[in-house]
């Protein structure tokens, strides 16, 4: 047979269509653009809160039986704390009953205080219950996943609590599921308020490989604070109610060279053991609306006098 006549183009096993660069090329500026285009428009925002929908039943029954070796390994430990819990609880029922009289008396004082002087009244804190799923895939950032979104009442920059202080903040909201924020993730900032000296200042988080903890950030050298002293939410900023324990003053480092201290926390929420949290209601909905502003007066204008 003639050379001529022979087929020379490759079999089809080895037709791979676009080369690897071009591949890349191209779904490099695909991501690009949507990174841009969720940033500056949000669209991806109703196809994440689709997928998150459709994969809930699919996160549930992954999560069964985690739980059930969970549930069926803590049994008996929970047994023994139980007891202990039981012990100490009957000997906080006998000093809390010698504290209630005075508690009521001071609320009493308390009432009749605020309307001689014409204060507003304090409104009751209202919550939701939710639960601790699993911690979010992001290796960057301290977040956790509950099992309660928009269908149960959450809304965005809800306080989240636990039993031992503050715990983080909600910062993104599905139907089924919301996504918190932890207090020692780098992105969250809380005014606190030093329960010692009455001092205000903001603490931010601050990851570490042991954990992590917060850092009071802007405080002069000279400033009042100790090892121990109770750092609570100042109530300032409309969002986290005031009074929840945030963290307790750990370690504090004055350098002469500079006019600020470093001062480092320890959170007072279980930040990586908490299960059982409470979803509280942000302050904002509570605070009075801002008046508005008045309009300036007309200038006057000068008239000649003749």
């Amino acid at each position: 047979m003639p050379l001529g006549t022979l087929d020379r183009t490759p079999p089809p096993f080895f037709k791979q269509g676009p080369s690897a660069l071009s591949k890349l090329m191209f779904f490099s500026a695909l991501a690009l653009f949507l990174m841009v285009a969720d940033m500056r428009f949000r669209i991806i925002q109703p196809v994440r809160a689709a997928i998150a929908t459709v994969l809930y039943p699919v996160q549930w029954a992954a999560l069964q039986p985690v739980r059930a070796v969970r549930n069926g390994g803590g049994y008996f430990t929970a047994l023994r704390q139980a007891r202990a819990s039981e012990e100490e609880a009957r000997a906080r029922l006998a000093l809390q009953s010698l504290r209630a009289s005075q508690v009521e008396q001071l609320g009493l004082e308390n009432t009749r205080l605020r309307k001689l002087l014409d204060l507003r009244e304090q409104k009751a804190i209202t919550g939701l219950a939710a639960e601790v799923l699993y911690d979010a895939p992001d290796p960057y950032t301290r977040k956790v996943i509950i099992d309660k979104g928009l269908a149960h009442g959450v809304v965005l920059s809800s306080p989240v609590v636990d039993e031992s202080g503050v715990l983080g903040q909600v910062t993104r909201v599905h139907p089924l599921v919301s996504e918190v924020t932890l207090v020692i993730d780098r992105e969250l900032a809380i005014p606190v308020l030093n329960a010692r000296t009455g001092a205000r200042s903001v603490a931010y988080g601050e990851p570490t490989a042991s954990g992590g903890g917060l850092e009071l950030r802007f405080m002069g050298s000279n400033s009042d604070v100790q090892p121990g002293d109770l750092l609570t939410t100042s109530g300032v900023d409309g969002v986290y109610p005031a009074g929840l324990p945030v963290a307790k003053i750990d370690k504090i480092e004055r350098r002469a060279e500079s006019a600020f201290a470093r001062i480092f926390c320890i959170p007072q929420a279980q930040v990586g053991a908490a299960f059982h949290v409470m979803v509280v209601a942000p302050v904002s909905g509570q605070i009075p609306p801002r008046p508005a502003d008045e309009p300036a007066p007309a200038p006057v204008k000068k008239g000649v006098h003749k």
